[in-house]
């Protein structure tokens, strides 16, 4: 049966937050990159770092509405004063002196922050201490429109922007009197003493909160309602199904299956109940696990961390990255090493940089890597890394931690939860795991106690929880389904190349890495004899199509035409082909599977092939 979705919907169909979006044709694909209307006109949905989710859209129009001016300005909103400060530094140190000046951080808290905020913040006090991750403070960057190109870098390759679900929170927040902007203790008791405290703001006002006009003084200080009414406000808005308790349990649960110390499907029960135990590697338990809500910002902050523990320094980035990785490396920081075929001829070079006297940071990498799937060796990673003084960071995003185990190589393994994970692509995530036996691991965990930030919205996290819990047996199933379209595609006369773990000329360096039970991923990419035999493919391909990867649906896309289409000749340059088709496989019967591919195959042998 087709599964096809109209240009623009979620996907999966039907699903608020949504994590991809359809595009059904390689046409549309272009289309998207190229802002033509007829594409970009249809779409209410997107990955959330690419396209600004509507409900944040809404909250940030509105922010603007009450503390900015809508004509000149746009908002970008943030889960802490840290990620919006980062936000402020970049785009003040990229505009000229003049609009430099413009941008301003807008600091809306809730009420026990109020009360506290002549107190030294804390960790606790930032993310809500009266309800972790739900009493949600908002911070928000404000800058003039004409360089909203510089703030979405920020939201785009840091990922530490708000969620949809905590935007949805922080709406009805605002609406109701329960998110006030901060102010300096003199601006309070002026403001206090110019209008009389009447009772909580939903209660005193006249109409609509969204009817006050702009010069209104309530519009900027409104009345602090109490801690009391703002839990009861809370527990209206979500009841039992997000106490801080479920929260706080759901993050522990995660924890536990990212360290690998639970490696068997179970209830959130099971994963409560079981004592911490070696993980991944021996003295490795969920206490070496840290959540962050996007996989990107776990990279983003463990390149940021690095720079506090060992002092700014340039990078390595070792084989074809994805997108974000090679651009926070190059934007934060004094630069980067580029290497971009993650070859050993490569690490030659690097082997005599580092005998010369230069020294690095770390060493980014992603196993395998994306969308070629090729292996980095992480032996000789490892031992350059151990005798030149650098860090190893391994972004395991498409091996998974089932298939392969990473951790002995690395300081650091960085993942987005959002893809496999997951699965079900409605909720973002990511993770950091430090290795205790890491050779910075004192220095990181000194900087960990300070600068790390639990941003993950409680929302969020309970559904990744329940999303994960059958994590295993999915895994199981995507390798052996994966397996069998490949061996299929192989066969084919019409394929020019295959990108699969198992037949890469990198794959002593995967086995090498790869559990016992492991398998090979559900991620591969193929090439075919000519461009028009890759659109007749893609059209045909009666899956879900769109970004993202690791569903537990098929998921399909021409992935260089939609990651890197302002730098194709580059990403040619490096052997990515502009017409490779990646396929991310999922849960469906194999036998159906093969069944929509070769009849895409049939598709594709219809089209002449040109010399």
């Amino acid at each position: 049966m087709s599964q096809q979705l109209p240009l623009g919907g979620p996907v999966p169909p039907e699903t608020d937050h949504a994590v991809s979006v359809s595009l059904p044709t390689w046409r549309a694909n272009v289309g998207y990159e190229e802002g033509e209307k007829w594409v970009v006109g249809a779409m209410t949905s997107g990955y959330p770092r690419f396209f600004i989710h509507k409900s944040i859209q809404a909250l940030a129009a509105e922010v603007v509405r009450r503390f900015g001016t809508p004509e000149k300005e746009l908002a970008m909103l943030f889960p802490s004063r840290k990620t919006a400060h980062l936000c402020y530094q970049f785009m003040t140190s990229r505009l000229p002196a003049e609009e430099a000046q413009k941008v301003r951080v807008v600091n809306l808290l809730p009420p026990r922050q109020q009360h506290q905020q002549q107190q030294p913040h804390s960790n606790e006090r930032e993310n809500g201490s009266l309800h972790p991750n739900i009493a949600s403070p908002l911070f928000c960057v404000l800058y003039p429109a004409a360089h909203s190109g510089v703030a979405k870098q920020v939201w785009q390759h840091t990922g530490d922007g708000i969620s949809s679900r905590r935007s949805e929170f922080c709406m009805k927040a605002l609406e109701d009197g329960y998110l006030t902007e901060e102010k300096s203790q003199s601006q309070r008791d002026e403001h206090m003493a110019q209008w009389p405290h009447k009772g909580p703001r939903r209660y005193q006002r006249n109409g609509s909160l969204g009817s006050i006009g702009k010069d209104s003084p309530q519009l900027h200080m409104c009345e602090i309602p109490s801690s009391k009414e703002f839990e009861q406000f809370i527990e209206e808005r979500f009841g039992r199904n997000l106490s801080t308790l479920h929260a706080n349990n759901a993050k522990l649960a995660v924890r536990r299956r990212i360290a690998g110390s639970l490696t068997c499907d179970g209830e959130l029960s099971e994963a409560l109940e079981s004592a911490s135990s070696d993980g991944r590697i021996a003295g490795s338990t969920e206490d070496h696990v840290f959540l962050f809500p996007s996989g990107m910002s776990s990279i983003f902050n463990t390149h940021r961390m690095l720079m506090e523990a060992r002092g700014p320094m340039k990078s390595i980035c070792f084989g074809f990255p994805y997108v974000d990785t090679l651009k926070i490396l190059q934007k934060w920081g004094p630069g980067v090493q580029f290497y971009g075929h993650a070859s050993s001829e490569e690490l030659d070079d690097l082997e005599k940089r580092l005998e010369s006297g230069e020294r690095f940071l770390a060493l980014f990498t992603e196993f395998p890597g994306n969308p070629l799937l090729k292996a980095p060796d992480l032996e000789r990673i490892r031992n350059l890394a151990t005798k030149y003084d650098f860090a190893v960071v391994v972004d395991e995003s498409v091996g998974n931690f089932i298939n392969v185990n990473v951790l002995p190589y690395s300081d650091v393994v960085v993942s987005s939860l959002t893809k496999v994970f997951s699965g079900d692509s409605n909720v973002m995530g990511g993770s950091a795991v430090f290795n205790p036996h890491g050779q910075y691991y004192e220095k990181l965990k000194t900087v960990l106690e300070t600068e790390y930030e639990d941003n993950y919205w409680g929302e969020d996290v309970i559904f990744l929880e329940r999303n994960s819990r059958d994590f295993v047996s999915r895994i199981e199933r995507i390798n052996a389904a994966t397996e069998e379209i490949t061996a299929q595609l192989r066969e084919s006369p019409l394929v020019k190349d295959l990108y699969y773990p198992k037949y890469n000329p990198t794959r002593p360096f995967y086995d090498k890495c790869k559990n016992p039970k492991g398998g090979y991923g559900g991620l591969f990419s193929v090439v075919f004899q000519s461009q028009e035999q890759a659109v007749a493919f893609y059209d045909a391909f009666e899956v879900m199509k769109g970004p993202s990867l690791g569903t537990n649906f098929t998921l399909s896309s021409p992935y260089v035409i939609l990651a890197h289409y302002g730098e194709l000749e580059w990403a040619n340059s490096l052997g990515v082909p502009t017409d490779l088709v990646r396929t991310s496989v999922g849960l469906e019967d194999p036998a159906d599977l093969r069944a929509r591919v070769e009849k895409a195959l049939d598709a594709a042998a219809k089209v002449s092939k040109k010399p």
